[in-house]
């Protein structure tokens, strides 16, 4: 089994760290600050544990830096805010990063003017592409960021085939991680591979859609279906 680095100890964190732990993997979650990680006592926006209280029922997984998480992986999760992404990698170090797998989740989300959120990248450029820019030794697969965390590690909770979209230059990594999507419950017909990287730039711009079906369904459970004719 694999071992996984999941950068970000938020509600995504969490529901990633907490499936691939279930899957029998060794999994290590970076932070920047183990400490002050540590010290938070209140729950998130959404109702969800800080980290030291959810890790009471999650003793397998690990914390550490970005940069320990990292050196003792072989593939890495991006879970951190899209804003902060690009720092957190490279506190990590790029020796650290080379020749992995990333699983792109996040979003460039900006929320410096309120809800709803606009993108800090968009149209001619995303953040998927950005990563790999910086670290082009990297093998970035852009998935999962159009949908709920727990719907992201278990698509049961939404009845009847949806889509998980995926994105990234490198084929066999993204046959590999076509392999995590399956055991996460994704079945092959739903697993849409858009393309290369520049790819990402799509499934990015269907956040802003999505907090606004959020707000409309008064539910995040739900998620995008592509029918095909003749299918």
């Amino acid at each position: 089994m694999a071992t996984y680095a999941v950068f970000g100890t938020g509600t995504v964190g969490q529901a990633l760290a907490g499936r691939l732990s279930s899957n029998g993997h060794k999994v290590i979650v970076g932070t920047r600050n183990v400490a002050d990680t540590l010290a938070r006592k209140d729950n998130d926006m959404y109702g969800n544990p800080p980290f030291a209280i959810w890790q009471k029922d999650h003793p397998d997984v690990q914390l550490g830096t970005f940069k320990k998480a990292a050196s003792l992986s072989e593939v890495i999760v991006n879970c951190t805010m899209g804003h902060g992404s690009l720092d957190a990698l490279q506190s990590a170090g790029e020796s650290e990063l080379n020749g992995k797998i990333l699983i792109d989740i996040a979003n460039p989300l900006d929320f410096s003017q309120g809800f709803p959120p606009s993108l800090l990248v968009c149209n001619t450029d995303s953040l998927g592409e950005q990563i790999q820019t910086a670290f082009p030794v990297l093998k970035v697969v852009k998935t999962l960021n159009t949908m709920n965390a727990w719907l992201m590690v278990n698509p049961a909770l939404v009845p009847g085939n949806h889509t998980v979209f995926m994105s990234g230059n490198d084929k066999a990594a993204k046959e590999t991680v076509k392999g995590i999507l399956n055991r996460f419950g994704w079945e092959d017909r739903n697993i849409l591979d858009l393309g290369d990287i520049t790819t990402a730039r799509g499934t990015e711009m269907l956040l802003p859609v999505w907090v606004r079906l959020f707000g409309a369904l008064k539910t995040p459970m739900f998620n995008f279906h592509i029918n095909i004719a003749g299918r």
